[in-house]
């Protein structure tokens, strides 16, 4: 149970750590390895790794370890020491450790997760959006201009065969989307369905629809893990950009009790012109409320956020004091606060990988079943979508002809054809290619070599220069200003 903010956990000899209640050892079948599932993250261990991870369990102190392993293995025992406190504190850094056992138990794995045999070259994570319903209206959602309407969303029962194959694929990390998934009544069955299949489960969250009972419902279940989005942290600008009144509020209650029930907390504060200047005091509230993540990401345009490009584009200047905020927090908050940091495509000379690849690591489903290699994807032409009401999820991930439109290097155009990056960035963003010039296999603008990117640099530059004007709200219909 949290009392406040944590302090920065510093492994000694005398330190009895324990994986906290949201992270764990876990066997990946599918790819012939064991991890540390935590939020958002799988972290790959060696044999050694494994081994001293395995015996952790809040009791017995570094001290005792190292010198049992010492005598297992016949090593001196001071490069054990130095070795197993390395390893512990890096994860002592990420705070998946603590001090001692943690007084909340997670469910056993199931009969069927450990019966499954996953096959190699499956997804890594599954983005399950439950539903487009929100009482939020945030002019920057990455859900597409045609909301699809709750009479077509999967049953409970229909998302729980689909978090079956999930795993069955190899999936490992399932992300619970929407709109607002709490919008959902039957949320409790989903979760359930969700733990039954083995997955590492995250909640991602408006929060405002969230009562106390409700959450400790979802923990009994075996919730992992809930992401809190923030709009801004001054009450009167996130009712402004949310469209919702009281948000902030709602949300550090959330927050608060996320951590009262022992469940991992993650911030997700997306940055643009009209929260931009509160990023510092955004920081504070994430340790204030003992978030181990914040996730600080300059949106990107497409969708909603396409339609308000105008009134959300930071200028340039603005965007580079973020990253010294970032990088001054990072070092300050080392062991209390860990980061990941989404810099402006826009100001930027290298596109970021979308999604891990094409069809390389993330499967999205949206609210009536549709299966995308990217949660924007239905915004590219041409692609057809298979429904996981009509085919099974790994035939889907395997031979669906959107999810291999776009993998690999084969479809590249130059200069990515040829790039040595082609296969870190494997072409970046797909959507933003297609936003700014119409062709979907073009380089993405982000990058110095596209044909595109000074035009889509100046945008940047001429945008947030002007006046910011009035907001296209998210909703249906959506063609609402402020």
């Amino acid at each position: 149970m949290s009392d406040g903010p944590a302090a920065r956990f510093v492994i000694g000899p005398d330190s009895r750590p324990a994986f906290t209640r949201y992270a764990r050892l876990h066997e990946d079948r599918a790819r012939g390895r064991t991890v540390a599932l935590a939020p958002e993250r799988a972290y790959e261990l060696d044999s050694i790794g494994v081994i001293v991870l395995s015996a952790i369990d809040g009791r017995i102190s570094v001290r005792d370890l190292c010198a049992k392993l010492a005598q297992q293995y016949a090593a001196p025992v001071e490069v054990i020491a130095r070795d197993v406190t390395a390893l512990l504190q890096g994860l002592a850094d990420k705070r998946l450790l603590r001090d001692g056992p943690d007084p909340f138990k997670r469910p056993a794995l199931s009969d069927f997760a450990r019966s499954i045999t996953p096959y190699e070259g499956g997804p890594a994570g599954l983005l399950a959006e439950l539903t487009h319903r929100c009482p939020l209206q945030c002019p920057y959602c990455s859900n597409p201009l045609e909301l699809e309407r709750a009479n077509t969303e999967l049953t409970a029962q229909e998302w729980g065969e689909t978090f079956r194959q999930a795993a069955a694929t190899g999936a490992l990390q399932l992300h619970l989307s929407g709109g607002e998934p709490t919008t959902r009544r039957d949320l409790e069955d989903i979760l359930a369905y969700a733990v039954e299949a083995g997955l590492y489960t995250n909640l991602i969250t408006s929060a405002v629809l969230l009562t106390k009972e409700r959450l400790a419902r979802l923990a009994e279940i075996g919730l992992d893990h809930v992401q809190v989005s923030i709009q801004d942290i001054v009450p009167d600008n996130a009712d402004r950009i949310s469209a919702y009144d009281g948000g902030v509020a709602k949300k550090y209650d959330v927050a608060r009790w996320t951590r009262e029930f022992g469940l991992g907390l993650t911030i997700n504060a997306p940055m643009h012109r009209q929260n931009i200047a509160h990023l510092p005091q955004i920081i504070d509230f994430a340790v204030a409320v003992d978030a181990q993540r914040i996730e600080i990401a300059h949106i990107q345009y497409y969708a909603w956020a396409q339609l308000n490009r105008a009134a959300l584009i930071p200028t340039r200047e603005t965007f580079l004091e973020t990253v010294d905020v970032v990088e001054e927090a990072k070092k300050r908050l080392l062991g209390v606060l860990n980061f990941d940091f989404v810099i402006h495509d826009h100001y930027a000379s290298r596109p970021k990988t979308c999604t891990g690849g094409w069809g390389k690591s993330i499967i999205a489903v949206t609210p009536s079943g549709k299966a995308l290699p990217c949660h924007a994807a239905q915004t590219l032409p041409g692609l057809v979508f298979d429904n996981v009401r009509d085919r099974h999820l790994g035939e889907i991930w395997r031979d669906g002809a959107a999810f291999n439109a776009y993998r690999g290097t084969g479809w590249m155009k130059e200069p990515c054809h040829s790039c040595d990056r082609r296969e870190i960035d494997y072409g970046g963003c797909r959507c933003q290619a297609f936003a700014l010039s119409g062709d979907p296999a073009a380089t993405d603008p982000a990058c110095h070599l596209s044909p595109d990117h000074a035009r889509f640099a100046a945008f940047a530059e001429t945008e947030s220069q002007a006046p910011a004007p009035a907001f296209v709200y998210r909703r249906y219909g959506g063609a609402a200003t402020d």
